[in-house]
């Protein structure tokens, strides 16, 4: 869960039975989606209403030898908190990425933060920059939008055309096929 300014901060809680640090979760009500029952237990757990944004991926460990699975989304959420959180929860803090993959008591946890964290807030910069730029060609008449992409984007083509590994979205394509990957073996695991 991201909070805006500037810059992101993840929202890590502190429950009262253990005392460990972990991201928000929880378990589901009958008859309610994961996205649904993500966004509520957020709001109980942090106080703050969220956006419930892209699925990030999910992670499965076994407790009481019984398996479970945790989806987890890149969530919104609103400056200010609306709510007092539960009373399963001691603490909220929000961090930066790193202090608060530190912060995780679980090692599963900690793993899936700073890669997937890492992954998601570089989308969410790309797609503000993204957004920044329709938002200077609306406001700029008779600009087109093709050339408020700039040098890197015809860079780009030139680069590819001579054979070398063409660059998608900042990232090479083999970088961009392992991301597809992965996030093809983490939604097997949450159906």
């Amino acid at each position: 869960m991201v909070l805006n300014g500037r810059r992101p901060l993840i929202a890590v809680v502190q429950r009262a039975k253990d005392e460990h640090w972990v991201l928000p979760r929880g378990k589901l009500k009958s008859n309610e989606s994961a996205r649904a029952g993500a966004r509520r237990e957020v709001i109980e757990e942090t106080g703050h209403r969220v956006r419930v944004r892209e699925f990030l991926g999910a992670i499965t460990y076994r407790a009481r030898g019984r398996p479970k699975i945790v989806q987890f989304w890149r969530m919104q959420a609103e400056v200010k908190p609306s709510r007092d959180v539960m009373k399963d929860i001691v603490a909220v803090d929000w961090l930066p990425l790193s202090a608060a993959a530190r912060r995780l008591s679980y090692p599963l946890e900690k793993l899936f933060l700073r890669n997937v964290g890492r992954m998601a807030l570089r989308q969410r910069r790309h797609r503000l920059r993204r957004k920044a730029r329709s938002h200077v060609a609306k406001t700029k008449p008779g600009r087109r939008a093709a050339k408020t992409r700039g040098h890197k984007s015809q860079l780009r083509r030139a680069t590819a055309s001579r054979g070398r590994p063409r660059k998608i979205a900042g990232h090479s394509a083999a970088r961009a096929g392992q991301a597809t990957i992965l996030q093809r073996v983490l939604g097997r695991l949450s159906q």
